[in-house]
């Protein structure tokens, strides 16, 4: 009996050695849909995955100026382009995970035009994330440019320092309508998609995703392109792109 309770101790010990600590940076857009893939990881590994969620500008720089992260997932092309200038991606590793696209939400329901915003928006907010340096709010300046809006309604933007913040001030009804990811739409049932934006008015909106020369273990990374995960993106209402590098 004694030997057979020595050999269990043993074998529970060897299996918490084993356990890890996944530190992933991934963009706000992602939360809802991540930390369900992470919950998942999480069973059948024994792994700890901790997430750090913010704007894909501000990750960038963190992890430029030393911060510790295993895996960076980033909205945009070009804030993983940042990191992977200054060397801390892990060679190879980098992949093009999901798609998006960009929709206008409002507090109440309703549809209209989008060219029709400035009037329906009269004298409220429009809810945008940082326009400069976030990536959903780059697009939506862009996709705003193309429609010839952007100069009409710039001072009317409220600025957030992430898409997710962007998302709560209409949810909250402190702006009566927003611009955000259709993903995030999905999130949050307390907003409703007044209309899309046309592909052709922005970039193509891709999650790259990496291992960072911080990272020894791409095994959550691997897992973001099985079945499973791809699953929890699509009813997240991402477009999985399937590894595509």
């Amino acid at each position: 009996m004694k030997s057979a309770v020595m050999a269990a101790v043993i074998a529970l010990s060897a299996g918490q050695a084993m356990a890890d600590e996944v530190i992933v940076f991934a963009a706000a857009s992602l939360k809802t849909a991540l930390d369900e893939i992470a919950s998942g990881y999480e069973a059948e590994t024994g792994d700890t995955v901790l997430i750090s969620y913010a704007g894909s500008s501000k990750l960038a720089q963190q992890i430029i100026q030393g911060a510790p992260a295993d895996v960076f997932i980033s909205a945009s092309t070009q804030w993983m382009d940042a990191v992977e200038a200054e060397e801390l991606l892990a060679e190879g590793s980098r992949t093009d995970l999901l798609g998006n696209s960009l929709v206008l939400v409002g507090f109440e329901d309703a549809t209209f035009d989008i060219a029709d915003l400035p009037v329906h928006l009269g004298n409220e907010r429009l809810a945008m994330a940082l326009v400069n340096s976030v990536p959903a709010g780059q697009y939506g300046k862009e996709a705003l440019t193309s429609l010839g809006l952007w100069d009409t309604l710039a001072p009317s933007i409220a600025q957030a320092d992430n898409v997710r913040a962007a998302l709560a001030l209409v949810a909250t009804g402190e702006a009566p309508f927003g611009i955000v990811y259709a993903s995030d739409a999905v999130a949050e049932p307390a907003v409703h998609v007044i209309a899309s934006f046309a592909e052709d008015t922005h970039a193509p909106i891709i999650y790259p995703a990496a291992l960072t020369t911080e990272g020894d273990d791409a095994g959550f990374l691997d897992y973001l392109s099985t079945p499973q995960a791809a699953d929890v993106f699509a009813a997240q209402g991402f477009t999985v792109l399937q590894g595509e590098k």
